[in-house]
Formats: structure tokens, C-alpha cells, sequence
């Protein structure tokens, strides 16, 4: 038997956030905000990690962890002032979106309980983040390795903290950063507080738990696989090869916010600009952009001023967009794991939502071993451009066609897989003679349909 099969899972309590124990300061900002009653997740953790013991979390994002481990962290520090440059708490997560959507998370239960908190993040200002730890900062949330870059250039010491957190530990070991997060925990209080949430505990984050959890409760509320939940539609489009372009365009087209999920940085950018082109408003998120870049997108994208966000995996952990409803995957995920993180972005906090994934028909097979590795059953449709069932699964609809900055809408390419991992042009695809003339004229005549639009517009 072993480590983790020998802990007993802990059962989870029924009742309200004020059966649980939290002070009256942190209950009036849950009613403030609205959060009437706890997730499973929160019952069942709360308890045990407002009373300092180990807690060991698996659940799929989305499950409500942030709080389930923020509310008993910020209460247990209440109270405490840290010294400049030495604080109190530690949450390390693996993204730079996910450490900024805790700090936003927590930020209003930090407020009521008197507590400042500091986003320690790599790909923003290290002189600004230094000067707020150097101020005093009793809750640090922060991605290992700028927190690693701090502490070697002596601006952070962890020798005063008394809880640590290790949220989405299985992507902080996929990302290599185990060395980092084995460094860093040997450096905080050995008798101090620890709480490690993932959605698997095998492998490296098994040994995160043997090295640096003492004797954990384990509270586990969701299936490990964790995509095969209530209210979340899993659907495999076959899409003939020469129709793959137009039918993610139709799809991004469609009344209400999607995620596209595709391979490469390359792909991103090729793909947002054909959609802007169409008149779709489509952001592009990666680890090229800079960190305002992304912070503005994601921003963006939340509030309404995008109803499109072209992304590779980067935002496949710690995003949270509400009325998410529809997420695609243009090039399937490489594993099952890949595409639970991904699937996680809809059906949020028991909301519903469907994960669409496009698949030529050469590519089934793969992918449906690949979904049922994931503990997926999907529904399988072929589809094609314009048609009924396209529009049922997706809410596709035809683009306007014009272009968001008011210029010429860009033709279409000869490759209609362009944008897309080396698929390239089907081998019954035209390349050229009579048919291609007639193309050409199409689409001089659409061109001309759109400036006259785009002027009509501006009042010319």
C-alpha cells in the first residue's frame, strides 16, 4: 500500500460558511459577493485546514479549490504583521494567469482581514515586485521560479512562513519545476501548515507529498480523471480536411464567447488574425505575448470585449471566465490529461458546457483512444461548413464577413489549413487552373462588398 492509499479520506461536512468557522470579517464579504454556500470541496477541506492539519485536495478545476485553501490560509494569518521582505504565507502555482486570478480571488477576503498580499510573477517588473515585498507583504502567491529568482537575490526569505500552499501541483511538475518547488518548501517553517491541491496525486506529485506532508487528510471530491462531470458535453466533430478552416471560422462566428485551443504560438497568431479579418472579435493568448499583453487579453476577453480567445495549452490551467460555455479544441490535445485541463474551462462551479473537438477523419481513431483515456465518451458527428448540425452542437453561424479595423477583409488562403498543425491541403483540394479564375473572381467581388460596407460606415 501506498503513501496516499493509506490515508483516509476525511468525510465531507454538511452546512453554510458560518457552520465552518470562519470570522464574522470574511462571512460578510462571502455574503457581499454573493457565495451563499460552500462547494464540496470547501466543506470538506475547511474544517481540517482551519485547524493546521496537512490537507491533501484532488479535484478538477473549477471545484472551488482557491477558497477551499485561501479562506483558511488568510484566517490563520489574520492577526500577524510581516516583516519587510518576510512573509507569513506562501501559495505557488504554475501560470502567471493562475497566480493573478488567486490574488483577485482572495484579494476581498485579504481586505476585510487587514492582510497585504503580493503577486510575485515572472514577465512583469522584478524591481516592483521586490519593492512590495520589501514594504511588507504577509500573503505571497507567486510562480516558482520568479519566486526562486527573489529569494537567491536575498529580497525574499521564507523562514517566517508558517503555511504553504501548492496549488495545481501536477502542472508545476509537468512544467519541470519540481527542483524549484522542493527548494523553496525547504525553506519555509518545517513545522508549519501544508496544503497541496492537484487534480492527480501519482508520480512527481506523489513525491511532493511524501517529501513535504506530514500525515495529510485527503479529501477527494471529484473523479481523478476529471472531465467526465455532470453538465459538460463532450463532442468529436469529422471534419473533411478542406473544410477545417471554414468551419472553426463559422464556429468562432457564433453569438456568445468560445475558446479555441490550438497547437503552436504560430497557429495562434495566424488563426486570430484571419478571425479579426472576418470581422470576429478574436484576442490571441500565448507565451509570446508579453505579461501585459496577456493580462489585457484575458481582461479583455472576460469583460466582453472579445467573444474569442485563440490560445495554446498556456491557458489550459487556472483560467476562469464566467458563462463560458463552449470550449474547442481546432488541434486535439497530445494526452487525456492535456484535454481534461482543457475541458476544465467550461462547466465551472456547476455551470454546463460542451468541449468541441475537430478531428479529420484520419485522426479518429487516435483521438477517440485518446478521450477514452480521459474517461470521456463523446458523441461523434461529421460535419461540414453551413450545415444544420454544425450550428446545433456550436451555435455556428456565417461571419460578417467585414473587418474589425474597417480595411479590405483578407481572401481566403490557397491552403485553407494554414493556420493549423501540418495538415496542409487535402489531396482532392484544387490548386489552381479554371476553377481557381473562378475563385479569384469570388473573391474580388467579396472584396469589393466590403470596402463598399467598411465606407458606408465610416460615412463616406
Amino acid at each position: 500500500m501506498t503513501h496516499l492509499e493509506a490515508v483516509t479520506p476525511a468525510p465531507a461536512p454538511d452546512g453554510s460558511f458560518a457552520a465552518l468557522g470562519l470570522p464574522e470579517s470574511v462571512l460578510r464579504t462571502l455574503d457581499r459577493l454573493g457565495v451563499r454556500e460552500p462547494f464540496p470541496i470547501q466543506a470538506a477541506t475547511l474544517p481540517d485546514a482551519l485547524r493546521g492539519r496537512h490537507v491533501l485536495g484532488r479535484g478538477r478545476t473549477g471545484s472551488g479549490k482557491t477558497l477551499a485553501f485561501g479562506l483558511p490560509l488568510l484566517t490563520r494569518t489574520a492577526g500577524r504583521r510581516a516583516e519587510p521582505e518576510q512573509p507569513l504565507a506562501l501559495v505557488l502555482v504554475p501560470t502567471r494567469e493562475l497566480a493573478q486570478q488567486v490574488t483577485q480571488a482572495l484579494e476581498p477576503y485579504a481586505e476585510a482581514l487587514r492582510l497585504r498580499m503580493a503577486t510575485v510573477v515572472g514577465g512583469l517588473s522584478i524591481s516592483r515586485q521586490i519593492a512590495a515585498l520589501r514594504q511588507g507583504a504577509e500573503v505571497v502567491v507567486a510562480t516558482p521560479g520568479r519566486l526562486h529568482d527573489l529569494v537567491e537575490r536575498s529580497a525574499c526569505r521564507l523562514g517566517r512562513v508558517r503555511i504553504t500552499v501548492l496549488d495545481e501541483a501536477d502542472q508545476m511538475c509537468d512544467l519541470g519545476f519540481l527542483p524549484q518547488v522542493s527548494g523553496l518548501l525547504a525553506q519555509v517553517r518545517p513545522d508549519g501548515q501544508r496544503m497541496l491541491f492537484s487534480a492527480t496525486l501519482d508520480g512527481d506529485v506523489g513525491q511532493l507529498v511524501r517529501d513535504h506532508l506530514h500525515d495529510p487528510v485527503v479529501h477527494s471530491v471529484d473523479p481523478a480523471a476529471g472531465a467526465a462531470v455532470a453538465g459538460m458535453e463532450h463532442h468529436l466533430l469529422v471534419v473533411h480536411g478542406p473544410d477545417r478552416y471554414a468551419v472553426t471560422t463559422e464556429i468562432a462566428a457564433r453569438d456568445g464567447r468560445v475558446l479555441l485551443f490550438v497547437e503552436t504560438k504560430h497557429a495562434v497568431d495566424r488563426l486570430t488574425r484571419h478571425l479579426r479579418a472576418s470581422g470576429v472579435r478574436a484576442g490571441a493568448l500565448h507565451s509570446g505575448k508579453s505579461q501585459p499583453q496577456r493580462t489585457k487579453t484575458l481582461a479583455q476577453f472576460k469583460e466582453g470585449g472579445l467573444t474569442v480567445l485563440v490560445a495554446t495549452d498556456v491557458a489550459a490551467r487556472g483560467l476562469h471566465v464566467d458563462d463560458l460555455d463552449l470550449v474547442v479544441n481546432v488541434d486535439p490535445p497530445a494526452d487525456a490529461r492535456d484535454y481534461v485541463h482543457r475541458a476544465g474551462r467550461t462547466a465551472r462551479a456547476g455551470a454546463s458546457g460542451r468541449v468541441v473537438t475537430l478531428v479529420a477523419s484520419g485522426g479518429r481513431r487516435e483521438t477517440l483512444h485518446m478521450l477514452a483515456e480521459a474517461g470521456i465518451k463523446a458523441t461523434v458527428t461529421p460535419v461540414r461548413s453551413g450545415e444544420a448540425a454544425l450550428t446545433r452542437i456550436t451555435g455556428a453561424k456565417a461571419p460578417s464577413g467585414v473587418p474589425l479595423d474597417g480595411g479590405p477583409a483578407a481572401p481566403r488562403p490557397k491552403n485553407v489549413n494554414a493556420p493549423f498543425r501540418g495538415l496542409g491541403t487535402s489531396k482532392g483540394a484544387p490548386r489552381g487552373g479554371s476553377g481557381g479564375k473562378s475563385r479569384k473572381a469570388g473573391e474580388a467581388r467579396k472584396l469589393a462588398e466590403a470596402r463598399r460596407a467598411a465606407q458606408v460606415r465610416r460615412g463616406g
